[in-house]
C-alpha cells in the first residue's frame, strides 16, 4: 500500500509541498525566519585592491555613497553590513565598480554583493586590479 503523502513528495518541488502542507508550513517558515542571521549596516567598508602590475597590495576605506578612487577604478559602496558579534563572522557590502580611462567613456566593470569570507566568491575580474572586501566598521 502505498503512502499519499509520500507520491506527493517524489512528485512535487518544494514551492507545491509547501503549498500543500498548508498551517504546518507557516510554522516552519516561521521557525526559519527567527533563525536567520541578521545584519547590521556599517557606515564604511574596509576594502583591500591589489595592482597586479606593481604588486602592491593597498587597504583603504570607502564611505557608503561616496566614491573612492583606486587607481583607473572608481569604486562606490551603496551599503555594508555586518553580522553582530554573537553571530559567526561575516561582512558584505554591495559594491559598483567603474573604470575611467583618460580619453574614455566610465565603463561599468562590477555591480554585486561581495563577502569578507568568500573573496573569490564574486570579485572584480580585470585584468590590472583586484579589489576585495574586509570588513565594514563605524566611521571614526
Amino acid at each position: 500500500m502505498s503512502n499519499p503523502l509520500l507520491s506527493s513528495l517524489r512528485r512535487h518541488s518544494l514551492p507545491a509541498l509547501l503549498v500543500m502542507a498548508g498551517g504546518l508550513c507557516l510554522m516552519s517558515v516561521s521557525a526559519a525566519a527567527q533563525d536567520r542571521p541578521t545584519f547590521t549596516p556599517y557606515p564604511v567598508a574596509v576594502l583591500q585592491g591589489l595592482d597586479k602590475i606593481t604588486a602592491r597590495i593597498s587597504t583603504f576605506e570607502a564611505p557608503v555613497e561616496q566614491p573612492v578612487v583606486f587607481g583607473s577604478l572608481e569604486i562606490m559602496v551603496r551599503t555594508c553590513q555586518k553580522r553582530p558579534p554573537e553571530e559567526p563572522p561575516e561582512s558584505a557590502a554591495f559594491l559598483e565598480i567603474t573604470e575611467q580611462k583618460p580619453g574614455e567613456a566610465a565603463s561599468r566593470l562590477f555591480t554585486g554583493w561581495m563577502f569578507a569570507s568568500s573573496p573569490a566568491l564574486n570579485g572584480l575580474q580585470h585584468p590590472v586590479y583586484d579589489v576585495w572586501l574586509l570588513d565594514c566598521k563605524r566611521a571614526e
